[in-house]
């Protein structure tokens, strides 16, 4: 018998993503249908006081592997890790964030253990007793409801922020893991960590991002997108051809070849919809558009549309929303 849900919390600058306790939230509720145990896994170097944290959003026991190999994330040495621990346990899910390392871990571990992987869902639930999972298909035109067959653990990667994050406190058991790793398993070293440094939230977990596309011109028009951005409390992010022009470094690129976001409110600055882009954003929870064409294909999948030049616009609504909260 499957011993429970496994929910990865992924570590960055000594905090875990967001994403984990949205994972522990819904696997929570999965878990009280089911009557099976819900588990944290943390890995990293110095992360044991961390555990407590996945306990207060629902998760009965947390496995913890704390050691100097694990320090720098590495796909080969926390595969294996992860992959022994879910071997030895039998879960019956494991569930990643969508982000860059949750997409390159799970479909390691999924190789390594023979399971079948779902990638970029926005919702889970049971049915019939199964786990099935929603995700976009066709860039983002239609949704797919899919499982993976019982002979192995249900994987799955979710996109950050379409699922709820809220409390359920309890006293999680600690249970920490021996890390056995060779010269095999440490093919890659991390030799320096280049970091930009930016006041903003990541991409991927903003609650509010602020896009530009083709009409933003040049480089120098992203000012007024910054300004709302940070009037907003959000990030900036970007059109592929903004990217392939030069305008501004590929890791601000939302799309179907960039990356995947679901913030509440996105603001698209003249950004035409072409489907690659809305791949990326379509999750959004309310998407504005400011475009001075009136037939752009963006303002279909919008909620509000502002049809004019959005260098008039977008210092006029930095303003007032300046205003509004202060």
């Amino acid at each position: 018998m499957a011993k429970g849900i496994f929910v990865f919390a992924e570590v960055k600058d000594g905090k875990i993503k967001n994403v984990a306790y949205e994972l522990l939230t819904a696997g929570r509720k999965v878990a009280d249908q089911t009557g099976e145990e819900l588990a944290g896994v943390l890995f990293g170097k110095g992360v044991a006081g961390l555990a407590d944290s996945l306990g207060e959003y629902g998760a009965d026991k947390v496995y913890v592997a704390d050691d100097d190999q694990l320090a720098q994330y590495t796909t080969d040495a926390y595969s294996k890790v992860l992959a022994d621990l879910i071997k030895e346990n039998d879960p019956s899910a494991v569930l990643f964030g969508c982000t860059v390392q949750g997409r390159d871990l799970a479909a390691k571990v999924a190789q390594k253990v023979g399971a079948g992987l779902l990638s970029d869902c926005i919702a889970m639930e049971l049915e019939g007793g199964n786990l099935v999972f929603t995700r976009p298909v066709y860039s983002g035109k239609a949704l797919l409801k899919a499982g993976i067959p019982e002979k192995s653990p249900v994987m799955a990667t979710v996109r950050p922020n379409v699922l709820a994050a809220a409390p359920a406190p309890r006293s999680a058991e600690v249970v920490n893991i021996a890390v056995n790793l060779d010269a095999a398993d440490l093919r890659q070293v991390i030799k320096d960590v280049v970091l930009q440094i930016s006041s903003r939230p990541e991409l991927t977990e903003a609650n509010v991002i602020v896009a530009g596309g083709r009409g933003m011109k040049g480089a120098e028009g992203f000012k007024i997108l910054e300004d709302l951005a940070d009037a907003l409390g959000g990030a900036v992010g970007a059109s592929r051809a903004c990217v392939d022009s030069g305008w501004i470094a590929q890791s601000f690129q939302v799309g179907q070849t960039g990356k995947v976001v679901s913030p509440t409110l996105y603001i698209a600055c003249g950004i035409s919809g072409a489907i690659q882009h809305m791949a990326g954003m379509s999750s959004s929870k309310c998407i504005v558009a400011i475009n001075k064409d009136d037939e752009a294909a963006i303002f279909k999948n919008a909620d509000y549309g502002i049809v004019g030049d959005l260098f008039q616009v977008v210092p006029v609504l930095t303003e007032e929303i300046k205003k509004v909260l202060k």
